[in-house]
């Protein structure tokens, strides 16, 4: 028999060395502190849900990670900073995170951003001499990887995909020689008319007229009467659903029934839902995928779970994003900036917007460009 002293004694070390066991196994565990990625969209205004999506999308992806003990042992803290699709307020944005890496007091390791093309070309101006990585889940605009910054990377194609995969859907699937082509007064619309006119004369065709309209008019009207006059085959907007929702149904209002192809900037809901009926038939091109043809049920769970809502046609960018940053922190074993830059060169990872590998500029080696038309209300694939 062991005396009731020494079983107590017994006792009080077995749960001792329980507890001890514990704490060690929970610090091996824990987090070596947080590393901030920034989000930089537009949040509010009329091009909020765009930006929404893509914050959401990286949210998801953050979450898995964490789930998953984080990136290298960080927790993943995702921060989102609205731009208002506005450069000016880019810019400040852009100068707030540059004192924040400056003053030490947040790991900062990347900005996913910025939606447009026009505040990303903005911001890079400050983030080109920052130690951090940036990333853009939408901005398409060619000129962007021709600045030589050696920080930033795109997981999108760019305008110099979509340009003649429009051109030629127009010319080859839909049969138009004359097309009007409308162009919003931005770096997005001057690059993508810029990148669509040479191919279009290329095939045979003709882009005429050329019409510049002003971003985020409540009227086209102006642009209308032009088209009616000139009496085009077809009618392609390079531009915004801030431009495609206005354009559209006033062009139909004027009963001008020619096919309607818009860029990128209105594969959004919104263009949808505010041009009404005139949506209908309406072609829209992507430079990512439809998050229906790629996401298992899993994923949308996860978006669910996280957003309390559906996601966007944009979610699958900013997840992917996430997740080329995250394979390449991995890849790297470490934080370092350059390290990264170096990883991200290097890797080949399959994501939910396709196969990812970088040339030297920082854009996909292999670029896919999507058609899809409107149909009941919703984007349907019709090119691959």
């Amino acid at each position: 028999m062991i005396p009731k002293l020494l079983q107590r004694m017994l006792s009080l070390l077995i749960i001792g060395a329980a507890i001890a066991l514990t704490i060690g196994g929970c610090g091996s565990q824990q987090s070596k502190g947080e590393v901030i990625i920034y989000v930089a969209a537009p949040l509010s205004g009329s091009q909020a849900e765009g930006g929404q999506t893509v914050v959401g999308g990286v949210r998801t992806m953050a979450a898995r990670l964490n789930a998953q003990g984080g990136l290298i042992g960080y927790t993943v803290k995702v921060e989102a900073l609205d731009d208002e699709a506005d450069s000016d307020v880019a810019k400040k944005l852009a100068n707030d995170v540059a004192s924040g890496v400056k003053s030490n007091q947040k790991r900062i390791l990347a900005v996913i951003g910025h939606y447009n093309s026009g505040q990303t070309l903005a911001a890079m101006e400050i983030y080109k001499d920052l130690p951090i990585i940036v990333i853009t889940p939408t901005a398409s605009d060619v000129s962007l990887t021709q600045q030589g910054y050696k920080n930033f990377f795109r997981v999108n194609a760019t305008d110099a995909a979509q340009g003649p995969t429009d051109a030629r859907y127009l010319v080859e699937k839909l049969g138009a020689r004359r097309i009007a082509v409308v162009f919003a007064n931005n770096e997005y619309g001057r690059g993508l008319r810029d990148q669509i006119v040479p191919v279009l004369t290329s095939l045979g065709a003709k882009a005429d007229p050329l019409i510049e309209i002003q971003e985020g008019a409540p009227s086209q009207a102006q642009a209308v009467k032009q088209i009616q006059a000139a009496n085009p085959d077809a009618i392609f907007l390079a531009g915004y659903e801030t431009e495609g929702y206005v354009l559209l149904p006033e062009l139909r209002a004027a009963g001008v029934a020619k096919p309607f192809m818009a860029s990128d900037g209105n594969f959004v809901f919104a263009f949808i839902d505010e041009s009404g009926q005139a949506a209908e038939g309406a072609y829209v091109s992507a430079i990512t995928p439809d998050p229906h043809s790629v996401a298992d049920q899993q994923w949308w769970k996860d978006y669910q779970n996280i957003e309390f809502r559906n996601p966007g046609t944009y979610s699958v960018a900013g997840f992917s994003a996430m997740a080329v940053l995250a394979e390449a922190v991995k890849k790297a074993n470490s934080l370092d900036t350059f390290k990264i830059i170096d990883a991200l060169h290097t890797i080949d990872v399959k994501t939910l917007v396709g196969e990812i590998t970088y040339n030297a500029q920082g854009d996909l080696r292999q670029q896919q460009v999507y058609i899809f038309q409107v149909k009941n209300g919703q984007f349907v694939q019709v090119q691959p």
